[in-house]
């Protein structure tokens, strides 16, 4: 995407949801904040795909595990008495990279819809952990007695405050996700993409880059995971089903695979749509499905494809 069409559009969405607390305000309905601090952590999670999918070629069908180590972290340390956001954030990515750099080590010795199948089979196996895990209420999943504190205050109390904050976050993600593309780490990640064999060839090795790329958006994707339990005050194992991986991939494909704002926006896009449709009809998943599959015969890059032709077909 042409770089000022893409700033242009990271300025509209991020400072569209700045200012959301206060339209939420002004028209009497708070309910607009909660739903788009959800958003928001989802946003993240399909920033984090899209960094392995879109520039790697990567298609993990695993990604909700991610979600489920932020989500914990928060559950686990919590009862323990530690509440600090901080702390929260380390402890999600701390248990993300360790299962990340594992699984994707094995994972990434397969192609195609082998790699497909095995990060479904990781994620499943996480998944199934947590369900016996009885302690913390195994399928019926526990409910978070308070929100992470941040600077030892109960700040994220206040649903504008966690809206702020898990935007900050998200800001923070899309900057170092789109640094990371556009850094000779990046050139050699999407060259990987195309040809990992011509990679090799000219002295590059593609499993170090992929599984350093596959790393790091494990870790951002704990970072939505451990927001999503603040959002919600409460963590279960339903968060990492593989339903919720598929729900990721769409976000990505929705906005534009390989265009980072454009996984953000079809994070927005997916969950208002699945929002007002829920609303109107008990089938809306037949309808979100036609809206789908009309957007990619459209444009194959998604609504950021879209957006491309209306910005004048510069890529």
């Amino acid at each position: 995407m042409n770089p000022r069409i893409r700033n242009i559009a990271a300025l509209v969405i991020f400072g569209g949801f700045a200012i959301l607390p206060v339209i939420a305000h002004l028209v009497g309905d708070s309910f607009l904040v909660v739903i788009a601090t959800r958003i928001l952590a989802f946003a993240i999670a399909a920033l984090a795909l899209d960094l392995i999918l879109g520039y790697g070629g990567m298609v993990s069908f695993g990604h909700a595990a991610y979600l489920g180590f932020g989500a914990y972290a928060v559950a686990i340390l919590s009862r323990a008495g530690i509440t600090d956001l901080g702390l929260h954030l380390l402890a999600g990515t701390a248990m993300a990279a360790p299962f990340a750099l594992i699984t994707g080590a094995i994972s990434l010795r397969t192609r195609g819809v082998y790699f497909i199948m095995i990060t479904l089979a990781f994620a499943q196996m996480v998944y199934f952990f947590f369900v016996s895990l009885s302690a913390y209420g195994g399928d019926d999943g526990v409910t978070l007695q308070a929100r992470s504190t941040l600077l030892g205050q109960p700040l994220l109390e206040n649903d504008t405050t966690l809206l702020y904050v898990t935007l900050a976050l998200l800001v923070g993600s899309y900057l170092l996700a789109l640094r990371i593309t556009q850094s000779r780490f990046g050139r050699v990640l999407t060259g990987t993409r195309e040809n990992a064999v011509r990679m090799q060839a000219v002295g590059f090795s593609p499993f170090r880059y992929q599984l350093t790329a596959y790393v790091i958006s494990g870790c951002i994707a704990s970072i939505a995971g451990v927001m999503l339990a603040n959002q919600t005050e409460f963590v279960s194992p339903a968060l990492m089903n593989w339903h919720r991986s598929g729900e990721l991939i769409v976000m990505v494909v929705l906005g534009g695979v390989g265009n980072l704002i454009g996984a953000v926006g079809g994070a927005v896009i997916a969950l208002l749509l699945e929002e007002w449709l829920s609303g109107m009809s008990d089938h809306w998943p037949l309808f979100f499905g036609l809206f789908l599959v009309g957007i990619v015969l459209v444009s194959r890059d998604g609504i950021s494809g879209l957006i491309r032709r209306i910005g004048g077909g510069v890529k």
